[in-house]
């Protein structure tokens, strides 16, 4: 098959999320599998990307009364993946991706609705697809413009489509004159349309319009389509889940493997757990805690520290954890409130609690390798690629039971020995801290805690079993496609 895959983000390129660390993997996954593989992307001012060369001088797009004339750049082959960017300063030669810490870029509409036109021409120009794979809100108008603009269009007859989400919560509000500003028809602001209470929604049109919907985790594809976690869609996404499924996430264990991680003071594998020791010692001393009593439980949270990460739970209970006899690092940046309860705890007791208000990747990896366990409370988590990271590195995940965090971890036994982590349903921070209590007192019996970290450690996540998936819905919607067309 040929695939085409369009993202707004994607590493080594860009990046401000977990979008681009999918986008940045998958294809190369996917064309390991043996099929022709491109990636469409804007070029933004923190692109890196190195021998780029023209592609296509100039595209012919329409937004609104306005003509714009983007280039089209290719860039080397990764892994057997050809990589073109869309070349338009004036929407994307910006400090940041999609607004600057005051907000989002008022012509945010503009810029990813001439992206998305710019994603369809250069498909038929340069590599006809049997399949385009959308990512998120940004590419969302691509289903929408081949199902309308390019509805005649013989070069698509046969191309399917498939839209991920994934995070719904992120959707592309705009005022209704935002049609006539990208050049689609007031036809399609009506509530079966891209119409969502009053405004344009550019994730709605993806929704409607593509052939396959899917998600990052099958617990979240169930989530998405009830009234909590719906974000005002559910109702669309109930109508539509005869063509919705989940698919998790993958991660690359080239990057995250404790035998082999760069950032790690000593390497350790199920077989020879010693040098998790040394990586627990490190990982005090890096947050100038007190690195004599290595017994002593150790939690790590890398996190955005906002609400939808379960911050507000931490704090509901933050004056009681302290109580309890563990050290807790932390890693992360996010709302003043929460930064401000993590340096108050740091601050109160210095001896079991630690905080970094930043992004560092190398720090990152220093808690996956030295933590004995993983705190992730979310309220809501597509995916999650941290609690995968820990069962790899041996690090207990603790997490609260909702989207990928419930289909990865399996809630412990100690009767039968199976189990990767420990889990809580309520939404509480009661049900947290007697969640982590177990937690603590299941770590006083060391051999029990290596077999539950073993297990942890065999499970396979890497992202050749989430492309097999892939692969497989994939030719679903191009069978489907084509005995549509004949």
């Amino acid at each position: 098959m040929r695939i085409v895959m369009t993202a707004s983000e994607a590493v080594p390129f860009s990046k401000t999320g977990g979008l681009a660390d999918v986008v940045g993997v998958l294809p190369q996954a996917i064309a390991r599998l043996g099929h022709e593989v491109a990636v469409i992307l804007p070029r933004y001012r923190m692109t890196s990307v190195s021998e780029l060369h023209i592609a296509i001088h100039s595209l012919t797009i329409p937004l609104g009364r306005k003509l714009h004339f983007p280039m089209v750049l290719e860039g080397p082959r990764q892994d057997g993946v050809r990589s073109f960017f869309v070349e338009y300063p004036h929407y994307f030669d910006r400090e940041a991706l999609y607004g600057t810490p005051q907000g989002d870029y008022p012509d945010n509409a503009e810029r990813f609705a001439l992206f998305s036109r710019a994603v369809v021409e250069t498909a038929k120009i340069l590599f006809v697809p049997d399949l385009l794979h959308c990512h998120d809100w940004q590419s969302a108008l691509v289903p929408v413009l081949l199902n309308t603009v390019y509805a005649g269009d013989p070069a698509f007859r046969k191309t399917g489509t498939l839209f991920t989400i994934h995070n719904l919560g992120y959707q592309g509000l705009f005022p209704p004159n935002t049609l006539e500003n990208i050049g689609l028809g007031w036809e399609l602001f009506t509530v079966e349309g891209l119409e969502f209470y009053g405004k344009v929604n550019f994730l709605k049109g993806g929704l409607v319009y593509s052939d396959y919907i899917n998600t990052v985790s099958r617990k979240y594809a169930q989530e998405i389509q009830t009234d909590e976690y719906g974000f005002g869609l559910q109702g669309v996404l109930r109508q539509r889940s005869a063509v919705l499924t989940g698919i998790l996430n993958g991660v690359d264990y080239t990057q995250w493997d404790p035998a082999t991680d760069s950032f790690l003071v000593a390497h350790y594998t199920p077989e020879d757990l010693k040098g998790k020791r040394a990586c627990k010692k490190d990982l005090l001393e890096q947050f100038h805690l007190p690195a004599k009593d290595l017994k002593r439980p150790l939690v790590g949270i890398v996190s955005r520290f906002t609400v939808q990460k379960g911050a507000d739970l931490i704090a509901e209970v933050a004056d009681v954890l302290t109580q309890e006899d563990f050290y807790l690092v932390a890693l992360g940046t996010g709302d003043a409130e929460y930064e401000a309860l993590f340096k108050r705890l740091a601050e109160q007791y210095p001896k079991k609690m630690a905080v970094r208000i930043a992004y560092d990747n190398a720090l990152a990896h220093k808690i996956e390798g030295g933590a004995d366990m993983f705190l992730m409370p979310s309220r809501y988590e597509p995916c999650g690629l941290n609690q995968i990271y820990s069962l790899k590195y041996g690090t207990v995940p603790i997490v609260r039971a909702t989207g990928g965090l419930d289909d990865t971890v399996e809630p412990w036994d100690p009767a039968s020995g199976a189990g990767t982590g420990f889990k809580f349903s309520e939404y509480s921070g009661q049900a947290l801290l007697d969640t982590l209590r177990k937690a603590l007192a299941a770590y006083q019996d060391r051999a029990a805690w290596q077999r539950l970290m073993r297990n942890g450690m065999a499970r396979d996540h890497s992202w050749e079993a989430s492309a097999r998936e892939y692969v497989a819905l994939y030719q679903k919607i191009v069978g489907m496609k084509r005995a549509a067309a004949t």
